[in-house]
């Protein structure tokens, strides 16, 4: 496991080029010496059936001049076999032949003695017409190929078996072996060069457009994020292509987003801080009582102070967007938490409060939720009257959940209409844009990052007939509808 550990390590770290470099020849590599060593083996068969017959040749060739005595009344096996007549088989230089001839009972006719007496088996089914054995044995302290043949011999005197052993040294037959080998492995080492050659110019003409890609990506500015138009790209980098421009996409939607945040923070923070400084320069003179410079000082912070709180909040919202897929949760479970938290100042203004959920399982932040529903529960508490009535819904509809809070304040005016959600936008004590501005922007930004949508519309008084006049008919209310996709829906 180490060994090959340490080699993903080293391999890791290699070019695309030397990767395919190397799966590819390595397996062909090896193939090859697989290859040359059951090619060896073969020629090495193929060799020893041609020199078989050598040694059957041989073998016969002795037993011709056998001949059988019974000068002593038992028949007995002679022989007179000098070792010339074994210079006729005989190769080369550089191999040697021995024999051994054993009489009827075993004993040694003629040859060499010390030959290793056979004691293998005739096969079932020889390739030859006699019986013949071949084996591989040692002689001397050399390897040797042994032909065994068993020779009938007949004469007036008697008959008998007689075992002939004919082994020869194998220099030549290793020799001839080693020769197809080696002009093998130069015809495979040449298709291996060809192989590396052709897939180093493929691999290179085929990286082009990546090293393009990169040469073209170098050359940009830093803060350059266009999207890349390459038509000429090959369709396997094009899924890389379209990655690169979706991480610009959100990195310019970010970058945009922290610019505009500064820009806001920067032109926003300016005026509390140089109101702040006259404040404290003028408690400093001593113009105002000292408890009421505190107090207008204290004011002043506190109206920073939110001003800070909302901006972070808006850009907590852009960060929640660049993360990744949101949990599910229950909106029901916030709205009443929210609702809990703000109670003591609903019972402060004595409203009539009505509370009504359903399940409703979102995908959403637990944060970016609270946020939501504290914001518009926290408006609508701000410009309801005392002793006035609101109410808080939410339940599932049309595969949405739909939140809605009912004020009993004095709506939106016309002329604010228009730049209701905008940051910063100002517009009294209408509608719950005053202060710092930014709690309706928050509140879209949030709606639209979980693909749902927020509406605001003054709740009218009916007429007589049923029938409702924009135009002259009184205001009850603010209804603010909040629609979000239940997760039931999203899910694929």
């Amino acid at each position: 496991m180490e060994v090959l550990s340490r080699l993903r390590r080293r391999t890791g770290s290699l070019s695309m080029r030397n990767r395919l470099l190397l799966g590819i020849l390595l397996p062909v590599g090896l193939l090859v010496v697989i290859n040359a060593n059951r090619l060896y083996h073969d020629a090495l068969g193929a060799i020893d059936t041609a020199y078989d017959r050598t040694l059957l040749a041989s073998a016969k060739a002795i037993g011709e001049l056998l001949e059988v005595s019974a000068a002593s009344g038992t028949p007995r096996l002679q022989a007179t076999v000098p070792y010339s007549a074994l210079e006729a088989f005989e190769a080369d230089n550089r191999s040697r032949m021995f024999y051994k001839v054993t009489g009827f009972q075993g004993e040694l006719v003629s040859g060499f003695d010390d030959l290793p007496a056979w004691k293998g088996e005739l096969p079932d089914r020889g390739p030859y017409a006699a019986l013949v054995d071949f084996y591989d044995d040692h002689y001397q302290g050399e390897p040797v190929r042994i032909a065994v043949l068993l020779q009938p011999v007949s004469d007036e005197a008697g008959m008998g078996l007689a075992t002939i052993q004919v082994a020869e040294t194998l220099e030549l037959r290793r020799t001839l072996a080693r020769q197809v080998l080696i002009a093998t492995l130069w015809r495979q080492a040449a298709l291996l060069a060809v192989i590396a050659a052709v897939v180093w110019l493929v691999v290179q003409r085929a990286t082009r457009p990546v090293r393009e890609l990169s040469r073209a990506i170098t050359a940009r500015e830093g803060d350059d994020l266009r999207p890349i138009h390459a038509p000429q790209t090959p369709v396997e980098l094009m899924p890389l292509i379209a990655a690169i421009n979706e991480a610009w996409d959100r990195q310019a939607s970010l970058l945009s987003h922290q610019k505009r945040f500064v820009r806001d923070a920067s032109h926003q923070l300016r005026t509390p801080l140089a109101v702040l400084k006259v404040q404290v320069q003028s408690a400093q003179r001593g113009d105002l009582p000292l408890a009421q410079a505190l107090d207008e000082i204290g004011l002043t912070i506190d109206g920073a102070t939110q001003l800070a709180n909302q901006m972070l909040a808006l850009a907590k919202v852009e960060q929640l967007r660049q993360q990744g897929d949101p949990p599910a949760l229950d909106l029901a479970l916030t709205v009443r938490e929210v609702a809990l938290d703000l109670a003591p100042l609903i019972a402060e203004a004595g409203l009539d409060f009505e509370l009504d959920t359903q399940p409703c399982t979102v995908l959403g932040h637990a944060w970016a939720l609270r946020e939501l529903v504290r914001n518009l529960l926290h408006n609508a508490l701000k410009h309801s009257p005392k002793q006035g009535r609101l109410s808080v819904r939410l339940r599932p509809l049309d595969g949405m959940a739909q939140l809605a809070i009912a004020d009993s304040g004095g709506g939106i005016p016309a002329s604010l209409r228009p730049r209701l959600m905008q940051p910063f936008a100002s517009g009294g004590n209408a509608g719950g844009t005053d202060g710092a501005g930014l709690g309706l922007a928050i509140c879209r930004e949030i709606v639209q990052s979980m693909g749902g949508s927020i509406s605001l519309e003054n709740r009218l008084a009916k007429s007589a007939n049923g029938a409702k006049h924009p135009a002259a008919a009184r205001v009850l209310g603010l209804d603010a509808v909040v629609r979000l996709p239940l997760a039931d829906n999203l899910a694929p």
